[in-house]
């Protein structure tokens, strides 16, 4: 189907058209999930990038040479949280020109979409990018409730040689299933294929257009998630007619496919996955007739490497003063760790390096218990001084520190859920300890063979439990006590502290897990920070100086004569020797 479909794209290139007829060819390009990789370095690790929009922006001024001012560049969101590059401009420095409006004001965007993550930034900073940007910022579903219009444009048509392309925005509604709504007050996140139905025909009665791009940051799974549907957007593409080009994000996987939607039309699917590694690349082209109608069109794409482009010296030289900038701030000292830490013994028992953030998190709140996971999958901090650099390679993400009620059963049930995402059902030593979606085999690619994302792998501490993993997911969890010595009591209500992507039921963990209606969350919420985690992190490694890190040891996998060799052979395939 591929091959027959370049064969004619080429075919019609090439001039096997009407003698009558006008051609006009143009480029879309698609970046999404940035995540503040602009500059071709990592800001966190100190080493060099593969992507950046230093990258993109070569072949960016390629296609404009190639295509003159027929190139349309969109990103779809997920661009203002990630790298120390946006977190210094969000937060940090707030009055200097947001460095990520300066970067695709440079690049000549012509829209962006919102994300989840750049909502996770908070109103003030989301409001700020916006109005920075030269071009539209798109959000058909993001519904002011004041007004009940959509707080951002919800369409933008750009036209080029009378060629008329409309692009919808829109981005997954299932914000209130991760975020505190003190970071989107006085929004609402409409569902993407009613929002989809509603604004399909007043596009083609009101604009009229000759191709219709869904620029989606939601992913190809519909899931429902707390009532909404994350992922819709290869059922918008096949249930919804209308649409040429469905740009997908959110999901950070590469895609590029083609779908048959209800009336029989073929709609291009692609998706560019994350850090600006890769860039989605679609040319189209039209016959136009004498009326400035068009007659035929031709659409095909590809996802190009970006490491295939040298990195844009202009663009370095532009923002020079950017980097400068954010080079003096990761490069703040911290504090002193005494031992080097990583997240890879987090898989398989009591990790310093996620303990460090539970002894953090007991110690500002006074909670009972603390539950946390490994958020970055393969992390490393070196003994010695620490940087602010390397505080988000300890924690990830801007998440706030909540404290909220739980019952005893709810806790257990809670972590009931958490192994049963994390861990196998072993019938013997021979067996794998961690879920994996397929028997893996050295070599294979490590982080995509588990069953389950990482970051929803929580451990507790305050209290002391085994897992047994013997026994099948729900009825593993023994808990011995509390880690002072008293009882732990199942009918007791403790205060547990726990970050608000979790508390707000990220990963479903309180929802489905500790059985906790999604509704009820938040009056189960005592206390909150009002900074993220990643802030005080920092400033109790500032305070103490000195930080000895280390195991606190108040749980375990059993049995140990299952655990021992499984361990050994899970570690080289989760973290293989290269």
């Amino acid at each position: 189907m591929k091959r027959y479909f370049i064969a004619v794209f080429v075919a019609f290139l090439s001039g096997v058209m009407s003698i009558d007829a006008r051609r006009v060819e143009m480029n879309l390009l698609q970046t999404s999930d940035v995540h503040g990789n602009y500059f071709p370095y990592d800001f966190i690790t100190g080493k060099n990038a593969d992507g950046s929009l230093a990258r993109v922006s070569s072949a960016v001024k390629e296609a404009r040479k190639k295509y003159g001012a027929n190139v349309i560049l969109l990103d779809n969101g997920d661009i203002l949280q990630g790298q120390p590059t946006v977190y210094y401009y969000n937060y940090v420095d707030t009055l200097a020109a947001h460095v990520t409006s300066a970067v695709m004001n440079y690049m000549r965007y012509d829209a962006g979409n919102v994300g989840n993550h750049d909502v996770e930034t908070g109103r003030a900073v989301l409001d700020r990018w916006s109005r920075n940007c030269d071009m539209p910022i798109l959000g058909a579903n993001i519904i002011d409730k004041s007004t009940g219009e959509p707080y951002f444009k919800p369409y933008e048509v750009i036209e080029h040689d009378g060629v008329k392309v409309a692009v919808l925005g829109m981005l997954t509604p299932a914000i209130p299933a991760w975020l505190p709504e003190t970071l989107w007050n006085g929004l609402r996140f409409d569902d993407i294929e009613t929002t989809a139905r509603k604004w399909m025909p007043i596009i083609k009665e009101k604009e009229a257009p000759d191709v219709i791009v869904g620029l989606f940051h939601a992913g190809q799974a519909g899931n429902m998630l707390a009532g909404y549907k994350e992922n819709p957007s290869l059922e918008v593409a096949r249930n919804v007619p209308g649409f040429d080009i469905i740009l997908m994000g959110h999901d950070h996987r590469r895609e590029c496919k083609r779908v048959i939607n209800v009336d029989g039309d073929t709609v291009l699917v692609m998706n560019p996955a994350n850090n600006g590694v890769v860039l989605t690349d679609i040319t189209m082209a039209f016959e136009v007739d004498d009326n400035g109608k068009v007659t035929h069109k031709y659409i095909d794409g590809e996802l190009r490497p970006m490491a295939d482009f040298d990195i844009d010296a202009a663009f370095m030289v532009e923002f020079s003063p950017y980097i400068a900038e954010v080079n003096n701030y990761v490069n703040e000292s911290v504090g002193r760790l005494t031992d080097s830490i990583s997240t890879r013994d987090a898989y398989f028992g009591p990790s310093a390096f996620v303990d460090l953030i539970h002894r953090l998190q007991l110690d500002i709140t006074g909670a009972d218990i603390s539950f946390a996971a490994p958020i970055s999958y393969d992390a490393n901090i070196s003994a010695g001084e620490i940087f602010v650099g390397e505080m988000f390679n300890l924690y990830k993400y801007e998440n706030m520190l909540y404290v909220m009620e739980l019952t005893g059963k709810e806790i257990k049930d809670y972590l009931e859920f958490s192994y049963g995402l994390w861990a196998n059902t072993m019938k013997s030593k021979n067996d794998h300890l961690l879920l994996f979606k397929e028997k893996p085999t050295d070599g294979d690619e490590s982080r995509a063979m588990l069953a389950n994302p990482s970051y929803n792998f929580d451990s507790a501490a305050g209290i002391i439990y085994e897992v047994d993993v013997r026994k099948r997911p729900g009825r593993r969890i023994k808990i011995l006590g509390m880690a002072d010595g008293s009882d732990f009591d199942c009918s007791k209500t403790y205060k547990v502290a726990l970050n608000s992507y979790r508390g707000n039921g990220g990963g479903e963990l309180l929802t489905r897990g500790a059985g906790i209606p999604h509704d009820k969350l938040s009056s189960r919420i005592v206390y909150s920070t009002d900074r993220d985690l990643r802030y005080y992190l920092a400033d109790y490694i500032h305070k103490k100086g000195v930080i000895t890190p280390e195991k606190l040891n108040h749980w375990k996998f059993v049995p140990e004569k299952y655990i021992i060799p499984a361990v050994k052979r899970d570690y080289k395939i989760l973290f293989p020797e290269k």
